[in-house]
């Protein structure tokens, strides 16, 4: 059914989330092992915590900038990628920071909450790469500024230009793919909805269940990302 379904739309937008980092080796946030089960993201990954516990912030988000260099893209990624080459998939929207969509050759991704593959100057916006990180250079050489990973912290807004471009492309579908995400969280979840409110079938691939699964053509539990894709591949 969602071979044929993959086969026949004119606009599928896939939509990515924890669970499709997961299947690389990343450690999750939300899950009953994950990272904010072992810290407060409210002390560590707000705005609050940049401004007021700098060396914390900086070692946490070293951490995890080097946490995610040591994984790479899987098999899912790279098939996404030629999904997209072959005019299979228009883009991809994702809740995840690691880049891997990118690094797997996709070119049309919107990062609803940025990245951590760039660092930016909190005080004057410069960029540069998260290789700064990996130095141990968290300063800015223009003004001296703190380097923080260009990600939505708790406290901060969705890009508004990443935000309105996921809205577009959700409007646009036929075909909407979740795969790997809770959609728990807000505004973000609202895009499959949106979709579905436009016509697009709705499919969700997900380990747990979701609270929007009702509202699905097609839920699927009991398979990893990678071997659904796989099979559709095939």
């Amino acid at each position: 059914m969602l071979k044929e379904w993959l086969q026949t739309s004119n606009y599928t937008i896939v939509f990515t989330g924890a669970g499709m980092s997961t299947e690389s080796g990343l450690p999750d946030f939300r899950s009953s092992s994950g990272l904010w089960k072992q810290k407060d993201p409210s002390q560590i990954a707000s705005t609050d915590a940049l401004n007021k516990n700098v060396e914390e912030f900086i070692s946490f988000y070293r951490n995890r900038v080097l946490g995610v260099k040591q994984y790479q893209p899987n098999k899912g990624h790279y098939i996404l990628a030629e999904w997209e080459k072959q005019g299979k998939v228009k883009s991809i929207i994702t809740q995840n920071v690691d880049g891997f969509h990118q690094e797997a050759g996709s070119k049309q991704v919107t990062e609803l909450h940025g990245t951590l593959q760039k660092l930016h100057c909190q005080s004057c916006g410069r960029q540069y790469s998260s290789e700064e990180y990996v130095a141990e250079d968290y300063y800015c050489n223009e003004c001296g500024g703190i380097l923080r990973p260009s990600i939505v912290l708790f406290g901060e807004s969705l890009p508004q230009d990443a935000f309105q471009l996921a809205f577009e492309e959700s409007e646009k579908a036929d075909l909407f793919i979740v795969l790997g995400s809770s959609l728990s969280v807000s505004p973000a979840n609202q895009f499959p909805l949106i979709a579905k409110d436009r016509g697009a079938k709705l499919v969700i691939i997900n380990r747990d269940e979701t609270e929007f699964d009702r509202y699905a053509d097609l839920v699927i539990h009991d398979k990893k990302i990678g071997e659904v894709l796989e099979e559709l591949n095939s």
